[in-house]
């Protein structure tokens, strides 16, 4: 289902090459006699909805139809004959027993037009339908068909250099460069009403529009404290331009890998907190909209920090819609980045690709928070270190602690929670995974409370260490060092 200003709709399909999804009246269904949609709409009714998430898809022609209760039979060809169904599933027994349905009426009907003794009822939108020789159920057909909704504001274009920076190369000039990726460079900013945002300008022959896309489709439409905030986007000839908060502690990463050049470490009980933060905002990717929201690609470098340290979830390029009433997501190539990626994007055998996904990449998350470490380091000072997960799992199993200097009591059951969720996490099948709301509440619960789940495999047979060390690329996939954002065909 998805909840529309209009009421709430059965989600047919969802169409990422078009940025389209299509909606069916939820009152529509198939039978002898014709089920009346719950909803009264009219295509002026989705234009008033400006800053609405979905509109009409203006690449594809509608009709409005009108349905109208009449005292006596009419003859004209236009008008087709409904058999209305009641509560019961039998034809009305209403004295005013004539209904008809005119489609395209709505499109341009006037009081003149309409027939002596007739009374209108709800108007339908439509796929269209060419009036004339119409029955039933072809207009049947065409509501369980249901309409195409965009998630892509065409309208954004109207807008670029009123209220947002202009995407001209002036503003390159002027702003501060803050960033650098394989989509592009961030800038620092600030509008006119001087408030301090991130630009994100967009290659578009790198990012083919797709990024830019699922960005405005999922982030666009949700407001929460642990979910960074677009503000708005541009749309200028091939320059495309994100617009966000800006954010001015940066990324987790540079406060979780010491080596990156950040001499600040923060303490046991902030990274717990923004631990709390990042699962926060994810289990409301899952479960708090309309819509699930399946990120794919959790990492430290994709939680951003407030002056208050407060984490966001940011960077949805990869992200995909799915609906609440389906569990398994098709994908035609695994996405993600190596090092978090969930197995089962890679191997189809071991269970379907879901929101379990993205717990995997929370675990593999909080292990390096916890261990302040990459979790694969083929150069770790000592062999059983390479792999983390694998290392910490056989202290904790020893019922040994990491090393971990001055810590306080409660700053080591921080941590210790940390990687036992961690360790559930990133079971190797989804089904032996939490979801997000069972890792919060285990997060926050206490840590006497927690058990040792089996020690996590990604794969059937342990190789020797000294195959890790001579050649760390032989590692499994999902366990690869590599930061590198991938989309790989499936398997």
């Amino acid at each position: 289902m998805v909840n529309l200003e209009y009421g709430k709709y059965y989600v047919a399909d969802i169409n990422y090459d078009h940025s389209t999804i299509r909606v069916v009246d939820p009152g529509v269904e198939k039978g002898n006699c014709f089920s009346t949609p719950l909803r009264s709409l009219t295509v002026d009714q989705f234009d008033s909805f400006f800053d609405s998430a979905y509109y009409l898809n203006p690449y594809e022609a509608t009709n409005t139809t009108v349905l109208m209760n009449c005292e006596q039979p009419i003859s004209d060809g236009n008008y087709i004959p409904i058999t209305p169904c009641n509560r019961s599933n039998e034809t009305s027994s209403s004295s005013q027993a004539y209904v008809y349905a005119l489609v395209g009426g709505g499109d341009s009907l006037l009081v003149n037009d309409i027939m002596y003794s007739c009374t209108i009822l709800p108007t339908i939108v439509t796929r269209f339908m060419k009036p004339g020789n119409l029955s039933m159920s072809d207009l049947q057909e065409m509501l369980l068909l249901g309409v195409d909704l965009s998630f892509l504001r065409f309208r954004c274009k109207s807008k670029c250099g009123k209220k947002w920076p202009s995407c001209s190369p002036d503003f390159a000039k002027n702003a501060v460069k803050c960033g650098q990726g394989g989509f592009g460079s961030v800038y620092k900013g600030r509008l006119r009403s001087g408030h301090i945002v991130a630009v994100k300008m967009l290659v578009m022959s790198k990012a083919n529009g797709q990024d830019f896309v699922n960005e405005v489709a999922t982030i666009g439409r949700i407001h929460h404290v642990n979910v960074v905030r677009l503000i708005g986007f541009c749309i200028q000839g091939s320059k495309w331009a994100l617009v966000y908060d800006f954010m001015p502690n940066g990324s987790l990463d540079k406060f979780v890998f010491l080596d990156r050049g950040n001499n600040i470490p923060l303490s046991w009980e902030r990274l717990y907190k923004i631990a709390l933060g990042v699962g926060r905002g994810i289990e409301y990717l899952h479960q708090g909209c309309d819509m699930q929201i399946l990120h794919f690609d959790i990492k430290p470098h994709n939680i951003l920090l407030d002056e208050d340290f407060t984490p966001k979830v940011s960077d949805f390029g990869l992200a995909k819609l799915h609906s609440t009433d389906e569990s398994i997501v098709s994908l035609t190539a695994a996405r993600g980045t190596l090092g978090y990626i969930a197995p089962e994007l890679f191997y189809k055998n071991i269970g379907g690709v879901s929101y379990k996904a993205d717990v995997y990449s929370f675990g593999m998350l909080l292990l390096e928070m916890a261990g302040k470490r990459k979790n694969v380091n083929a150069f770790a000072e000592h062999s059983s270190q390479i792999y983390f997960p694998s290392w910490i799992y056989d202290q904790y199993d020893r019922g040994e602690d990491m090393e971990m200097g001055d810590a306080t009591e409660d700053e080591k059951k921080f941590v210790r929670k940390m990687v036992i969720v961690a360790l559930w996490c990133i079971q190797m099948k989804p089904i032996d995974r939490p979801s997000m709301s069972k890792a919060l509440e285990m997060l926050e619960g206490d840590v006497e409370l927690l058990q040792m789940p089996p020690k996590p495999t990604l794969y059937s047979m342990e190789m020797p260490v000294e195959d890790h060390r001579s050649d760390p690329f032989r590692l499994p996939i999902s366990t690869c060092h590599s930061m590198g954002t991938i989309t790989l065909d499936g398997r």
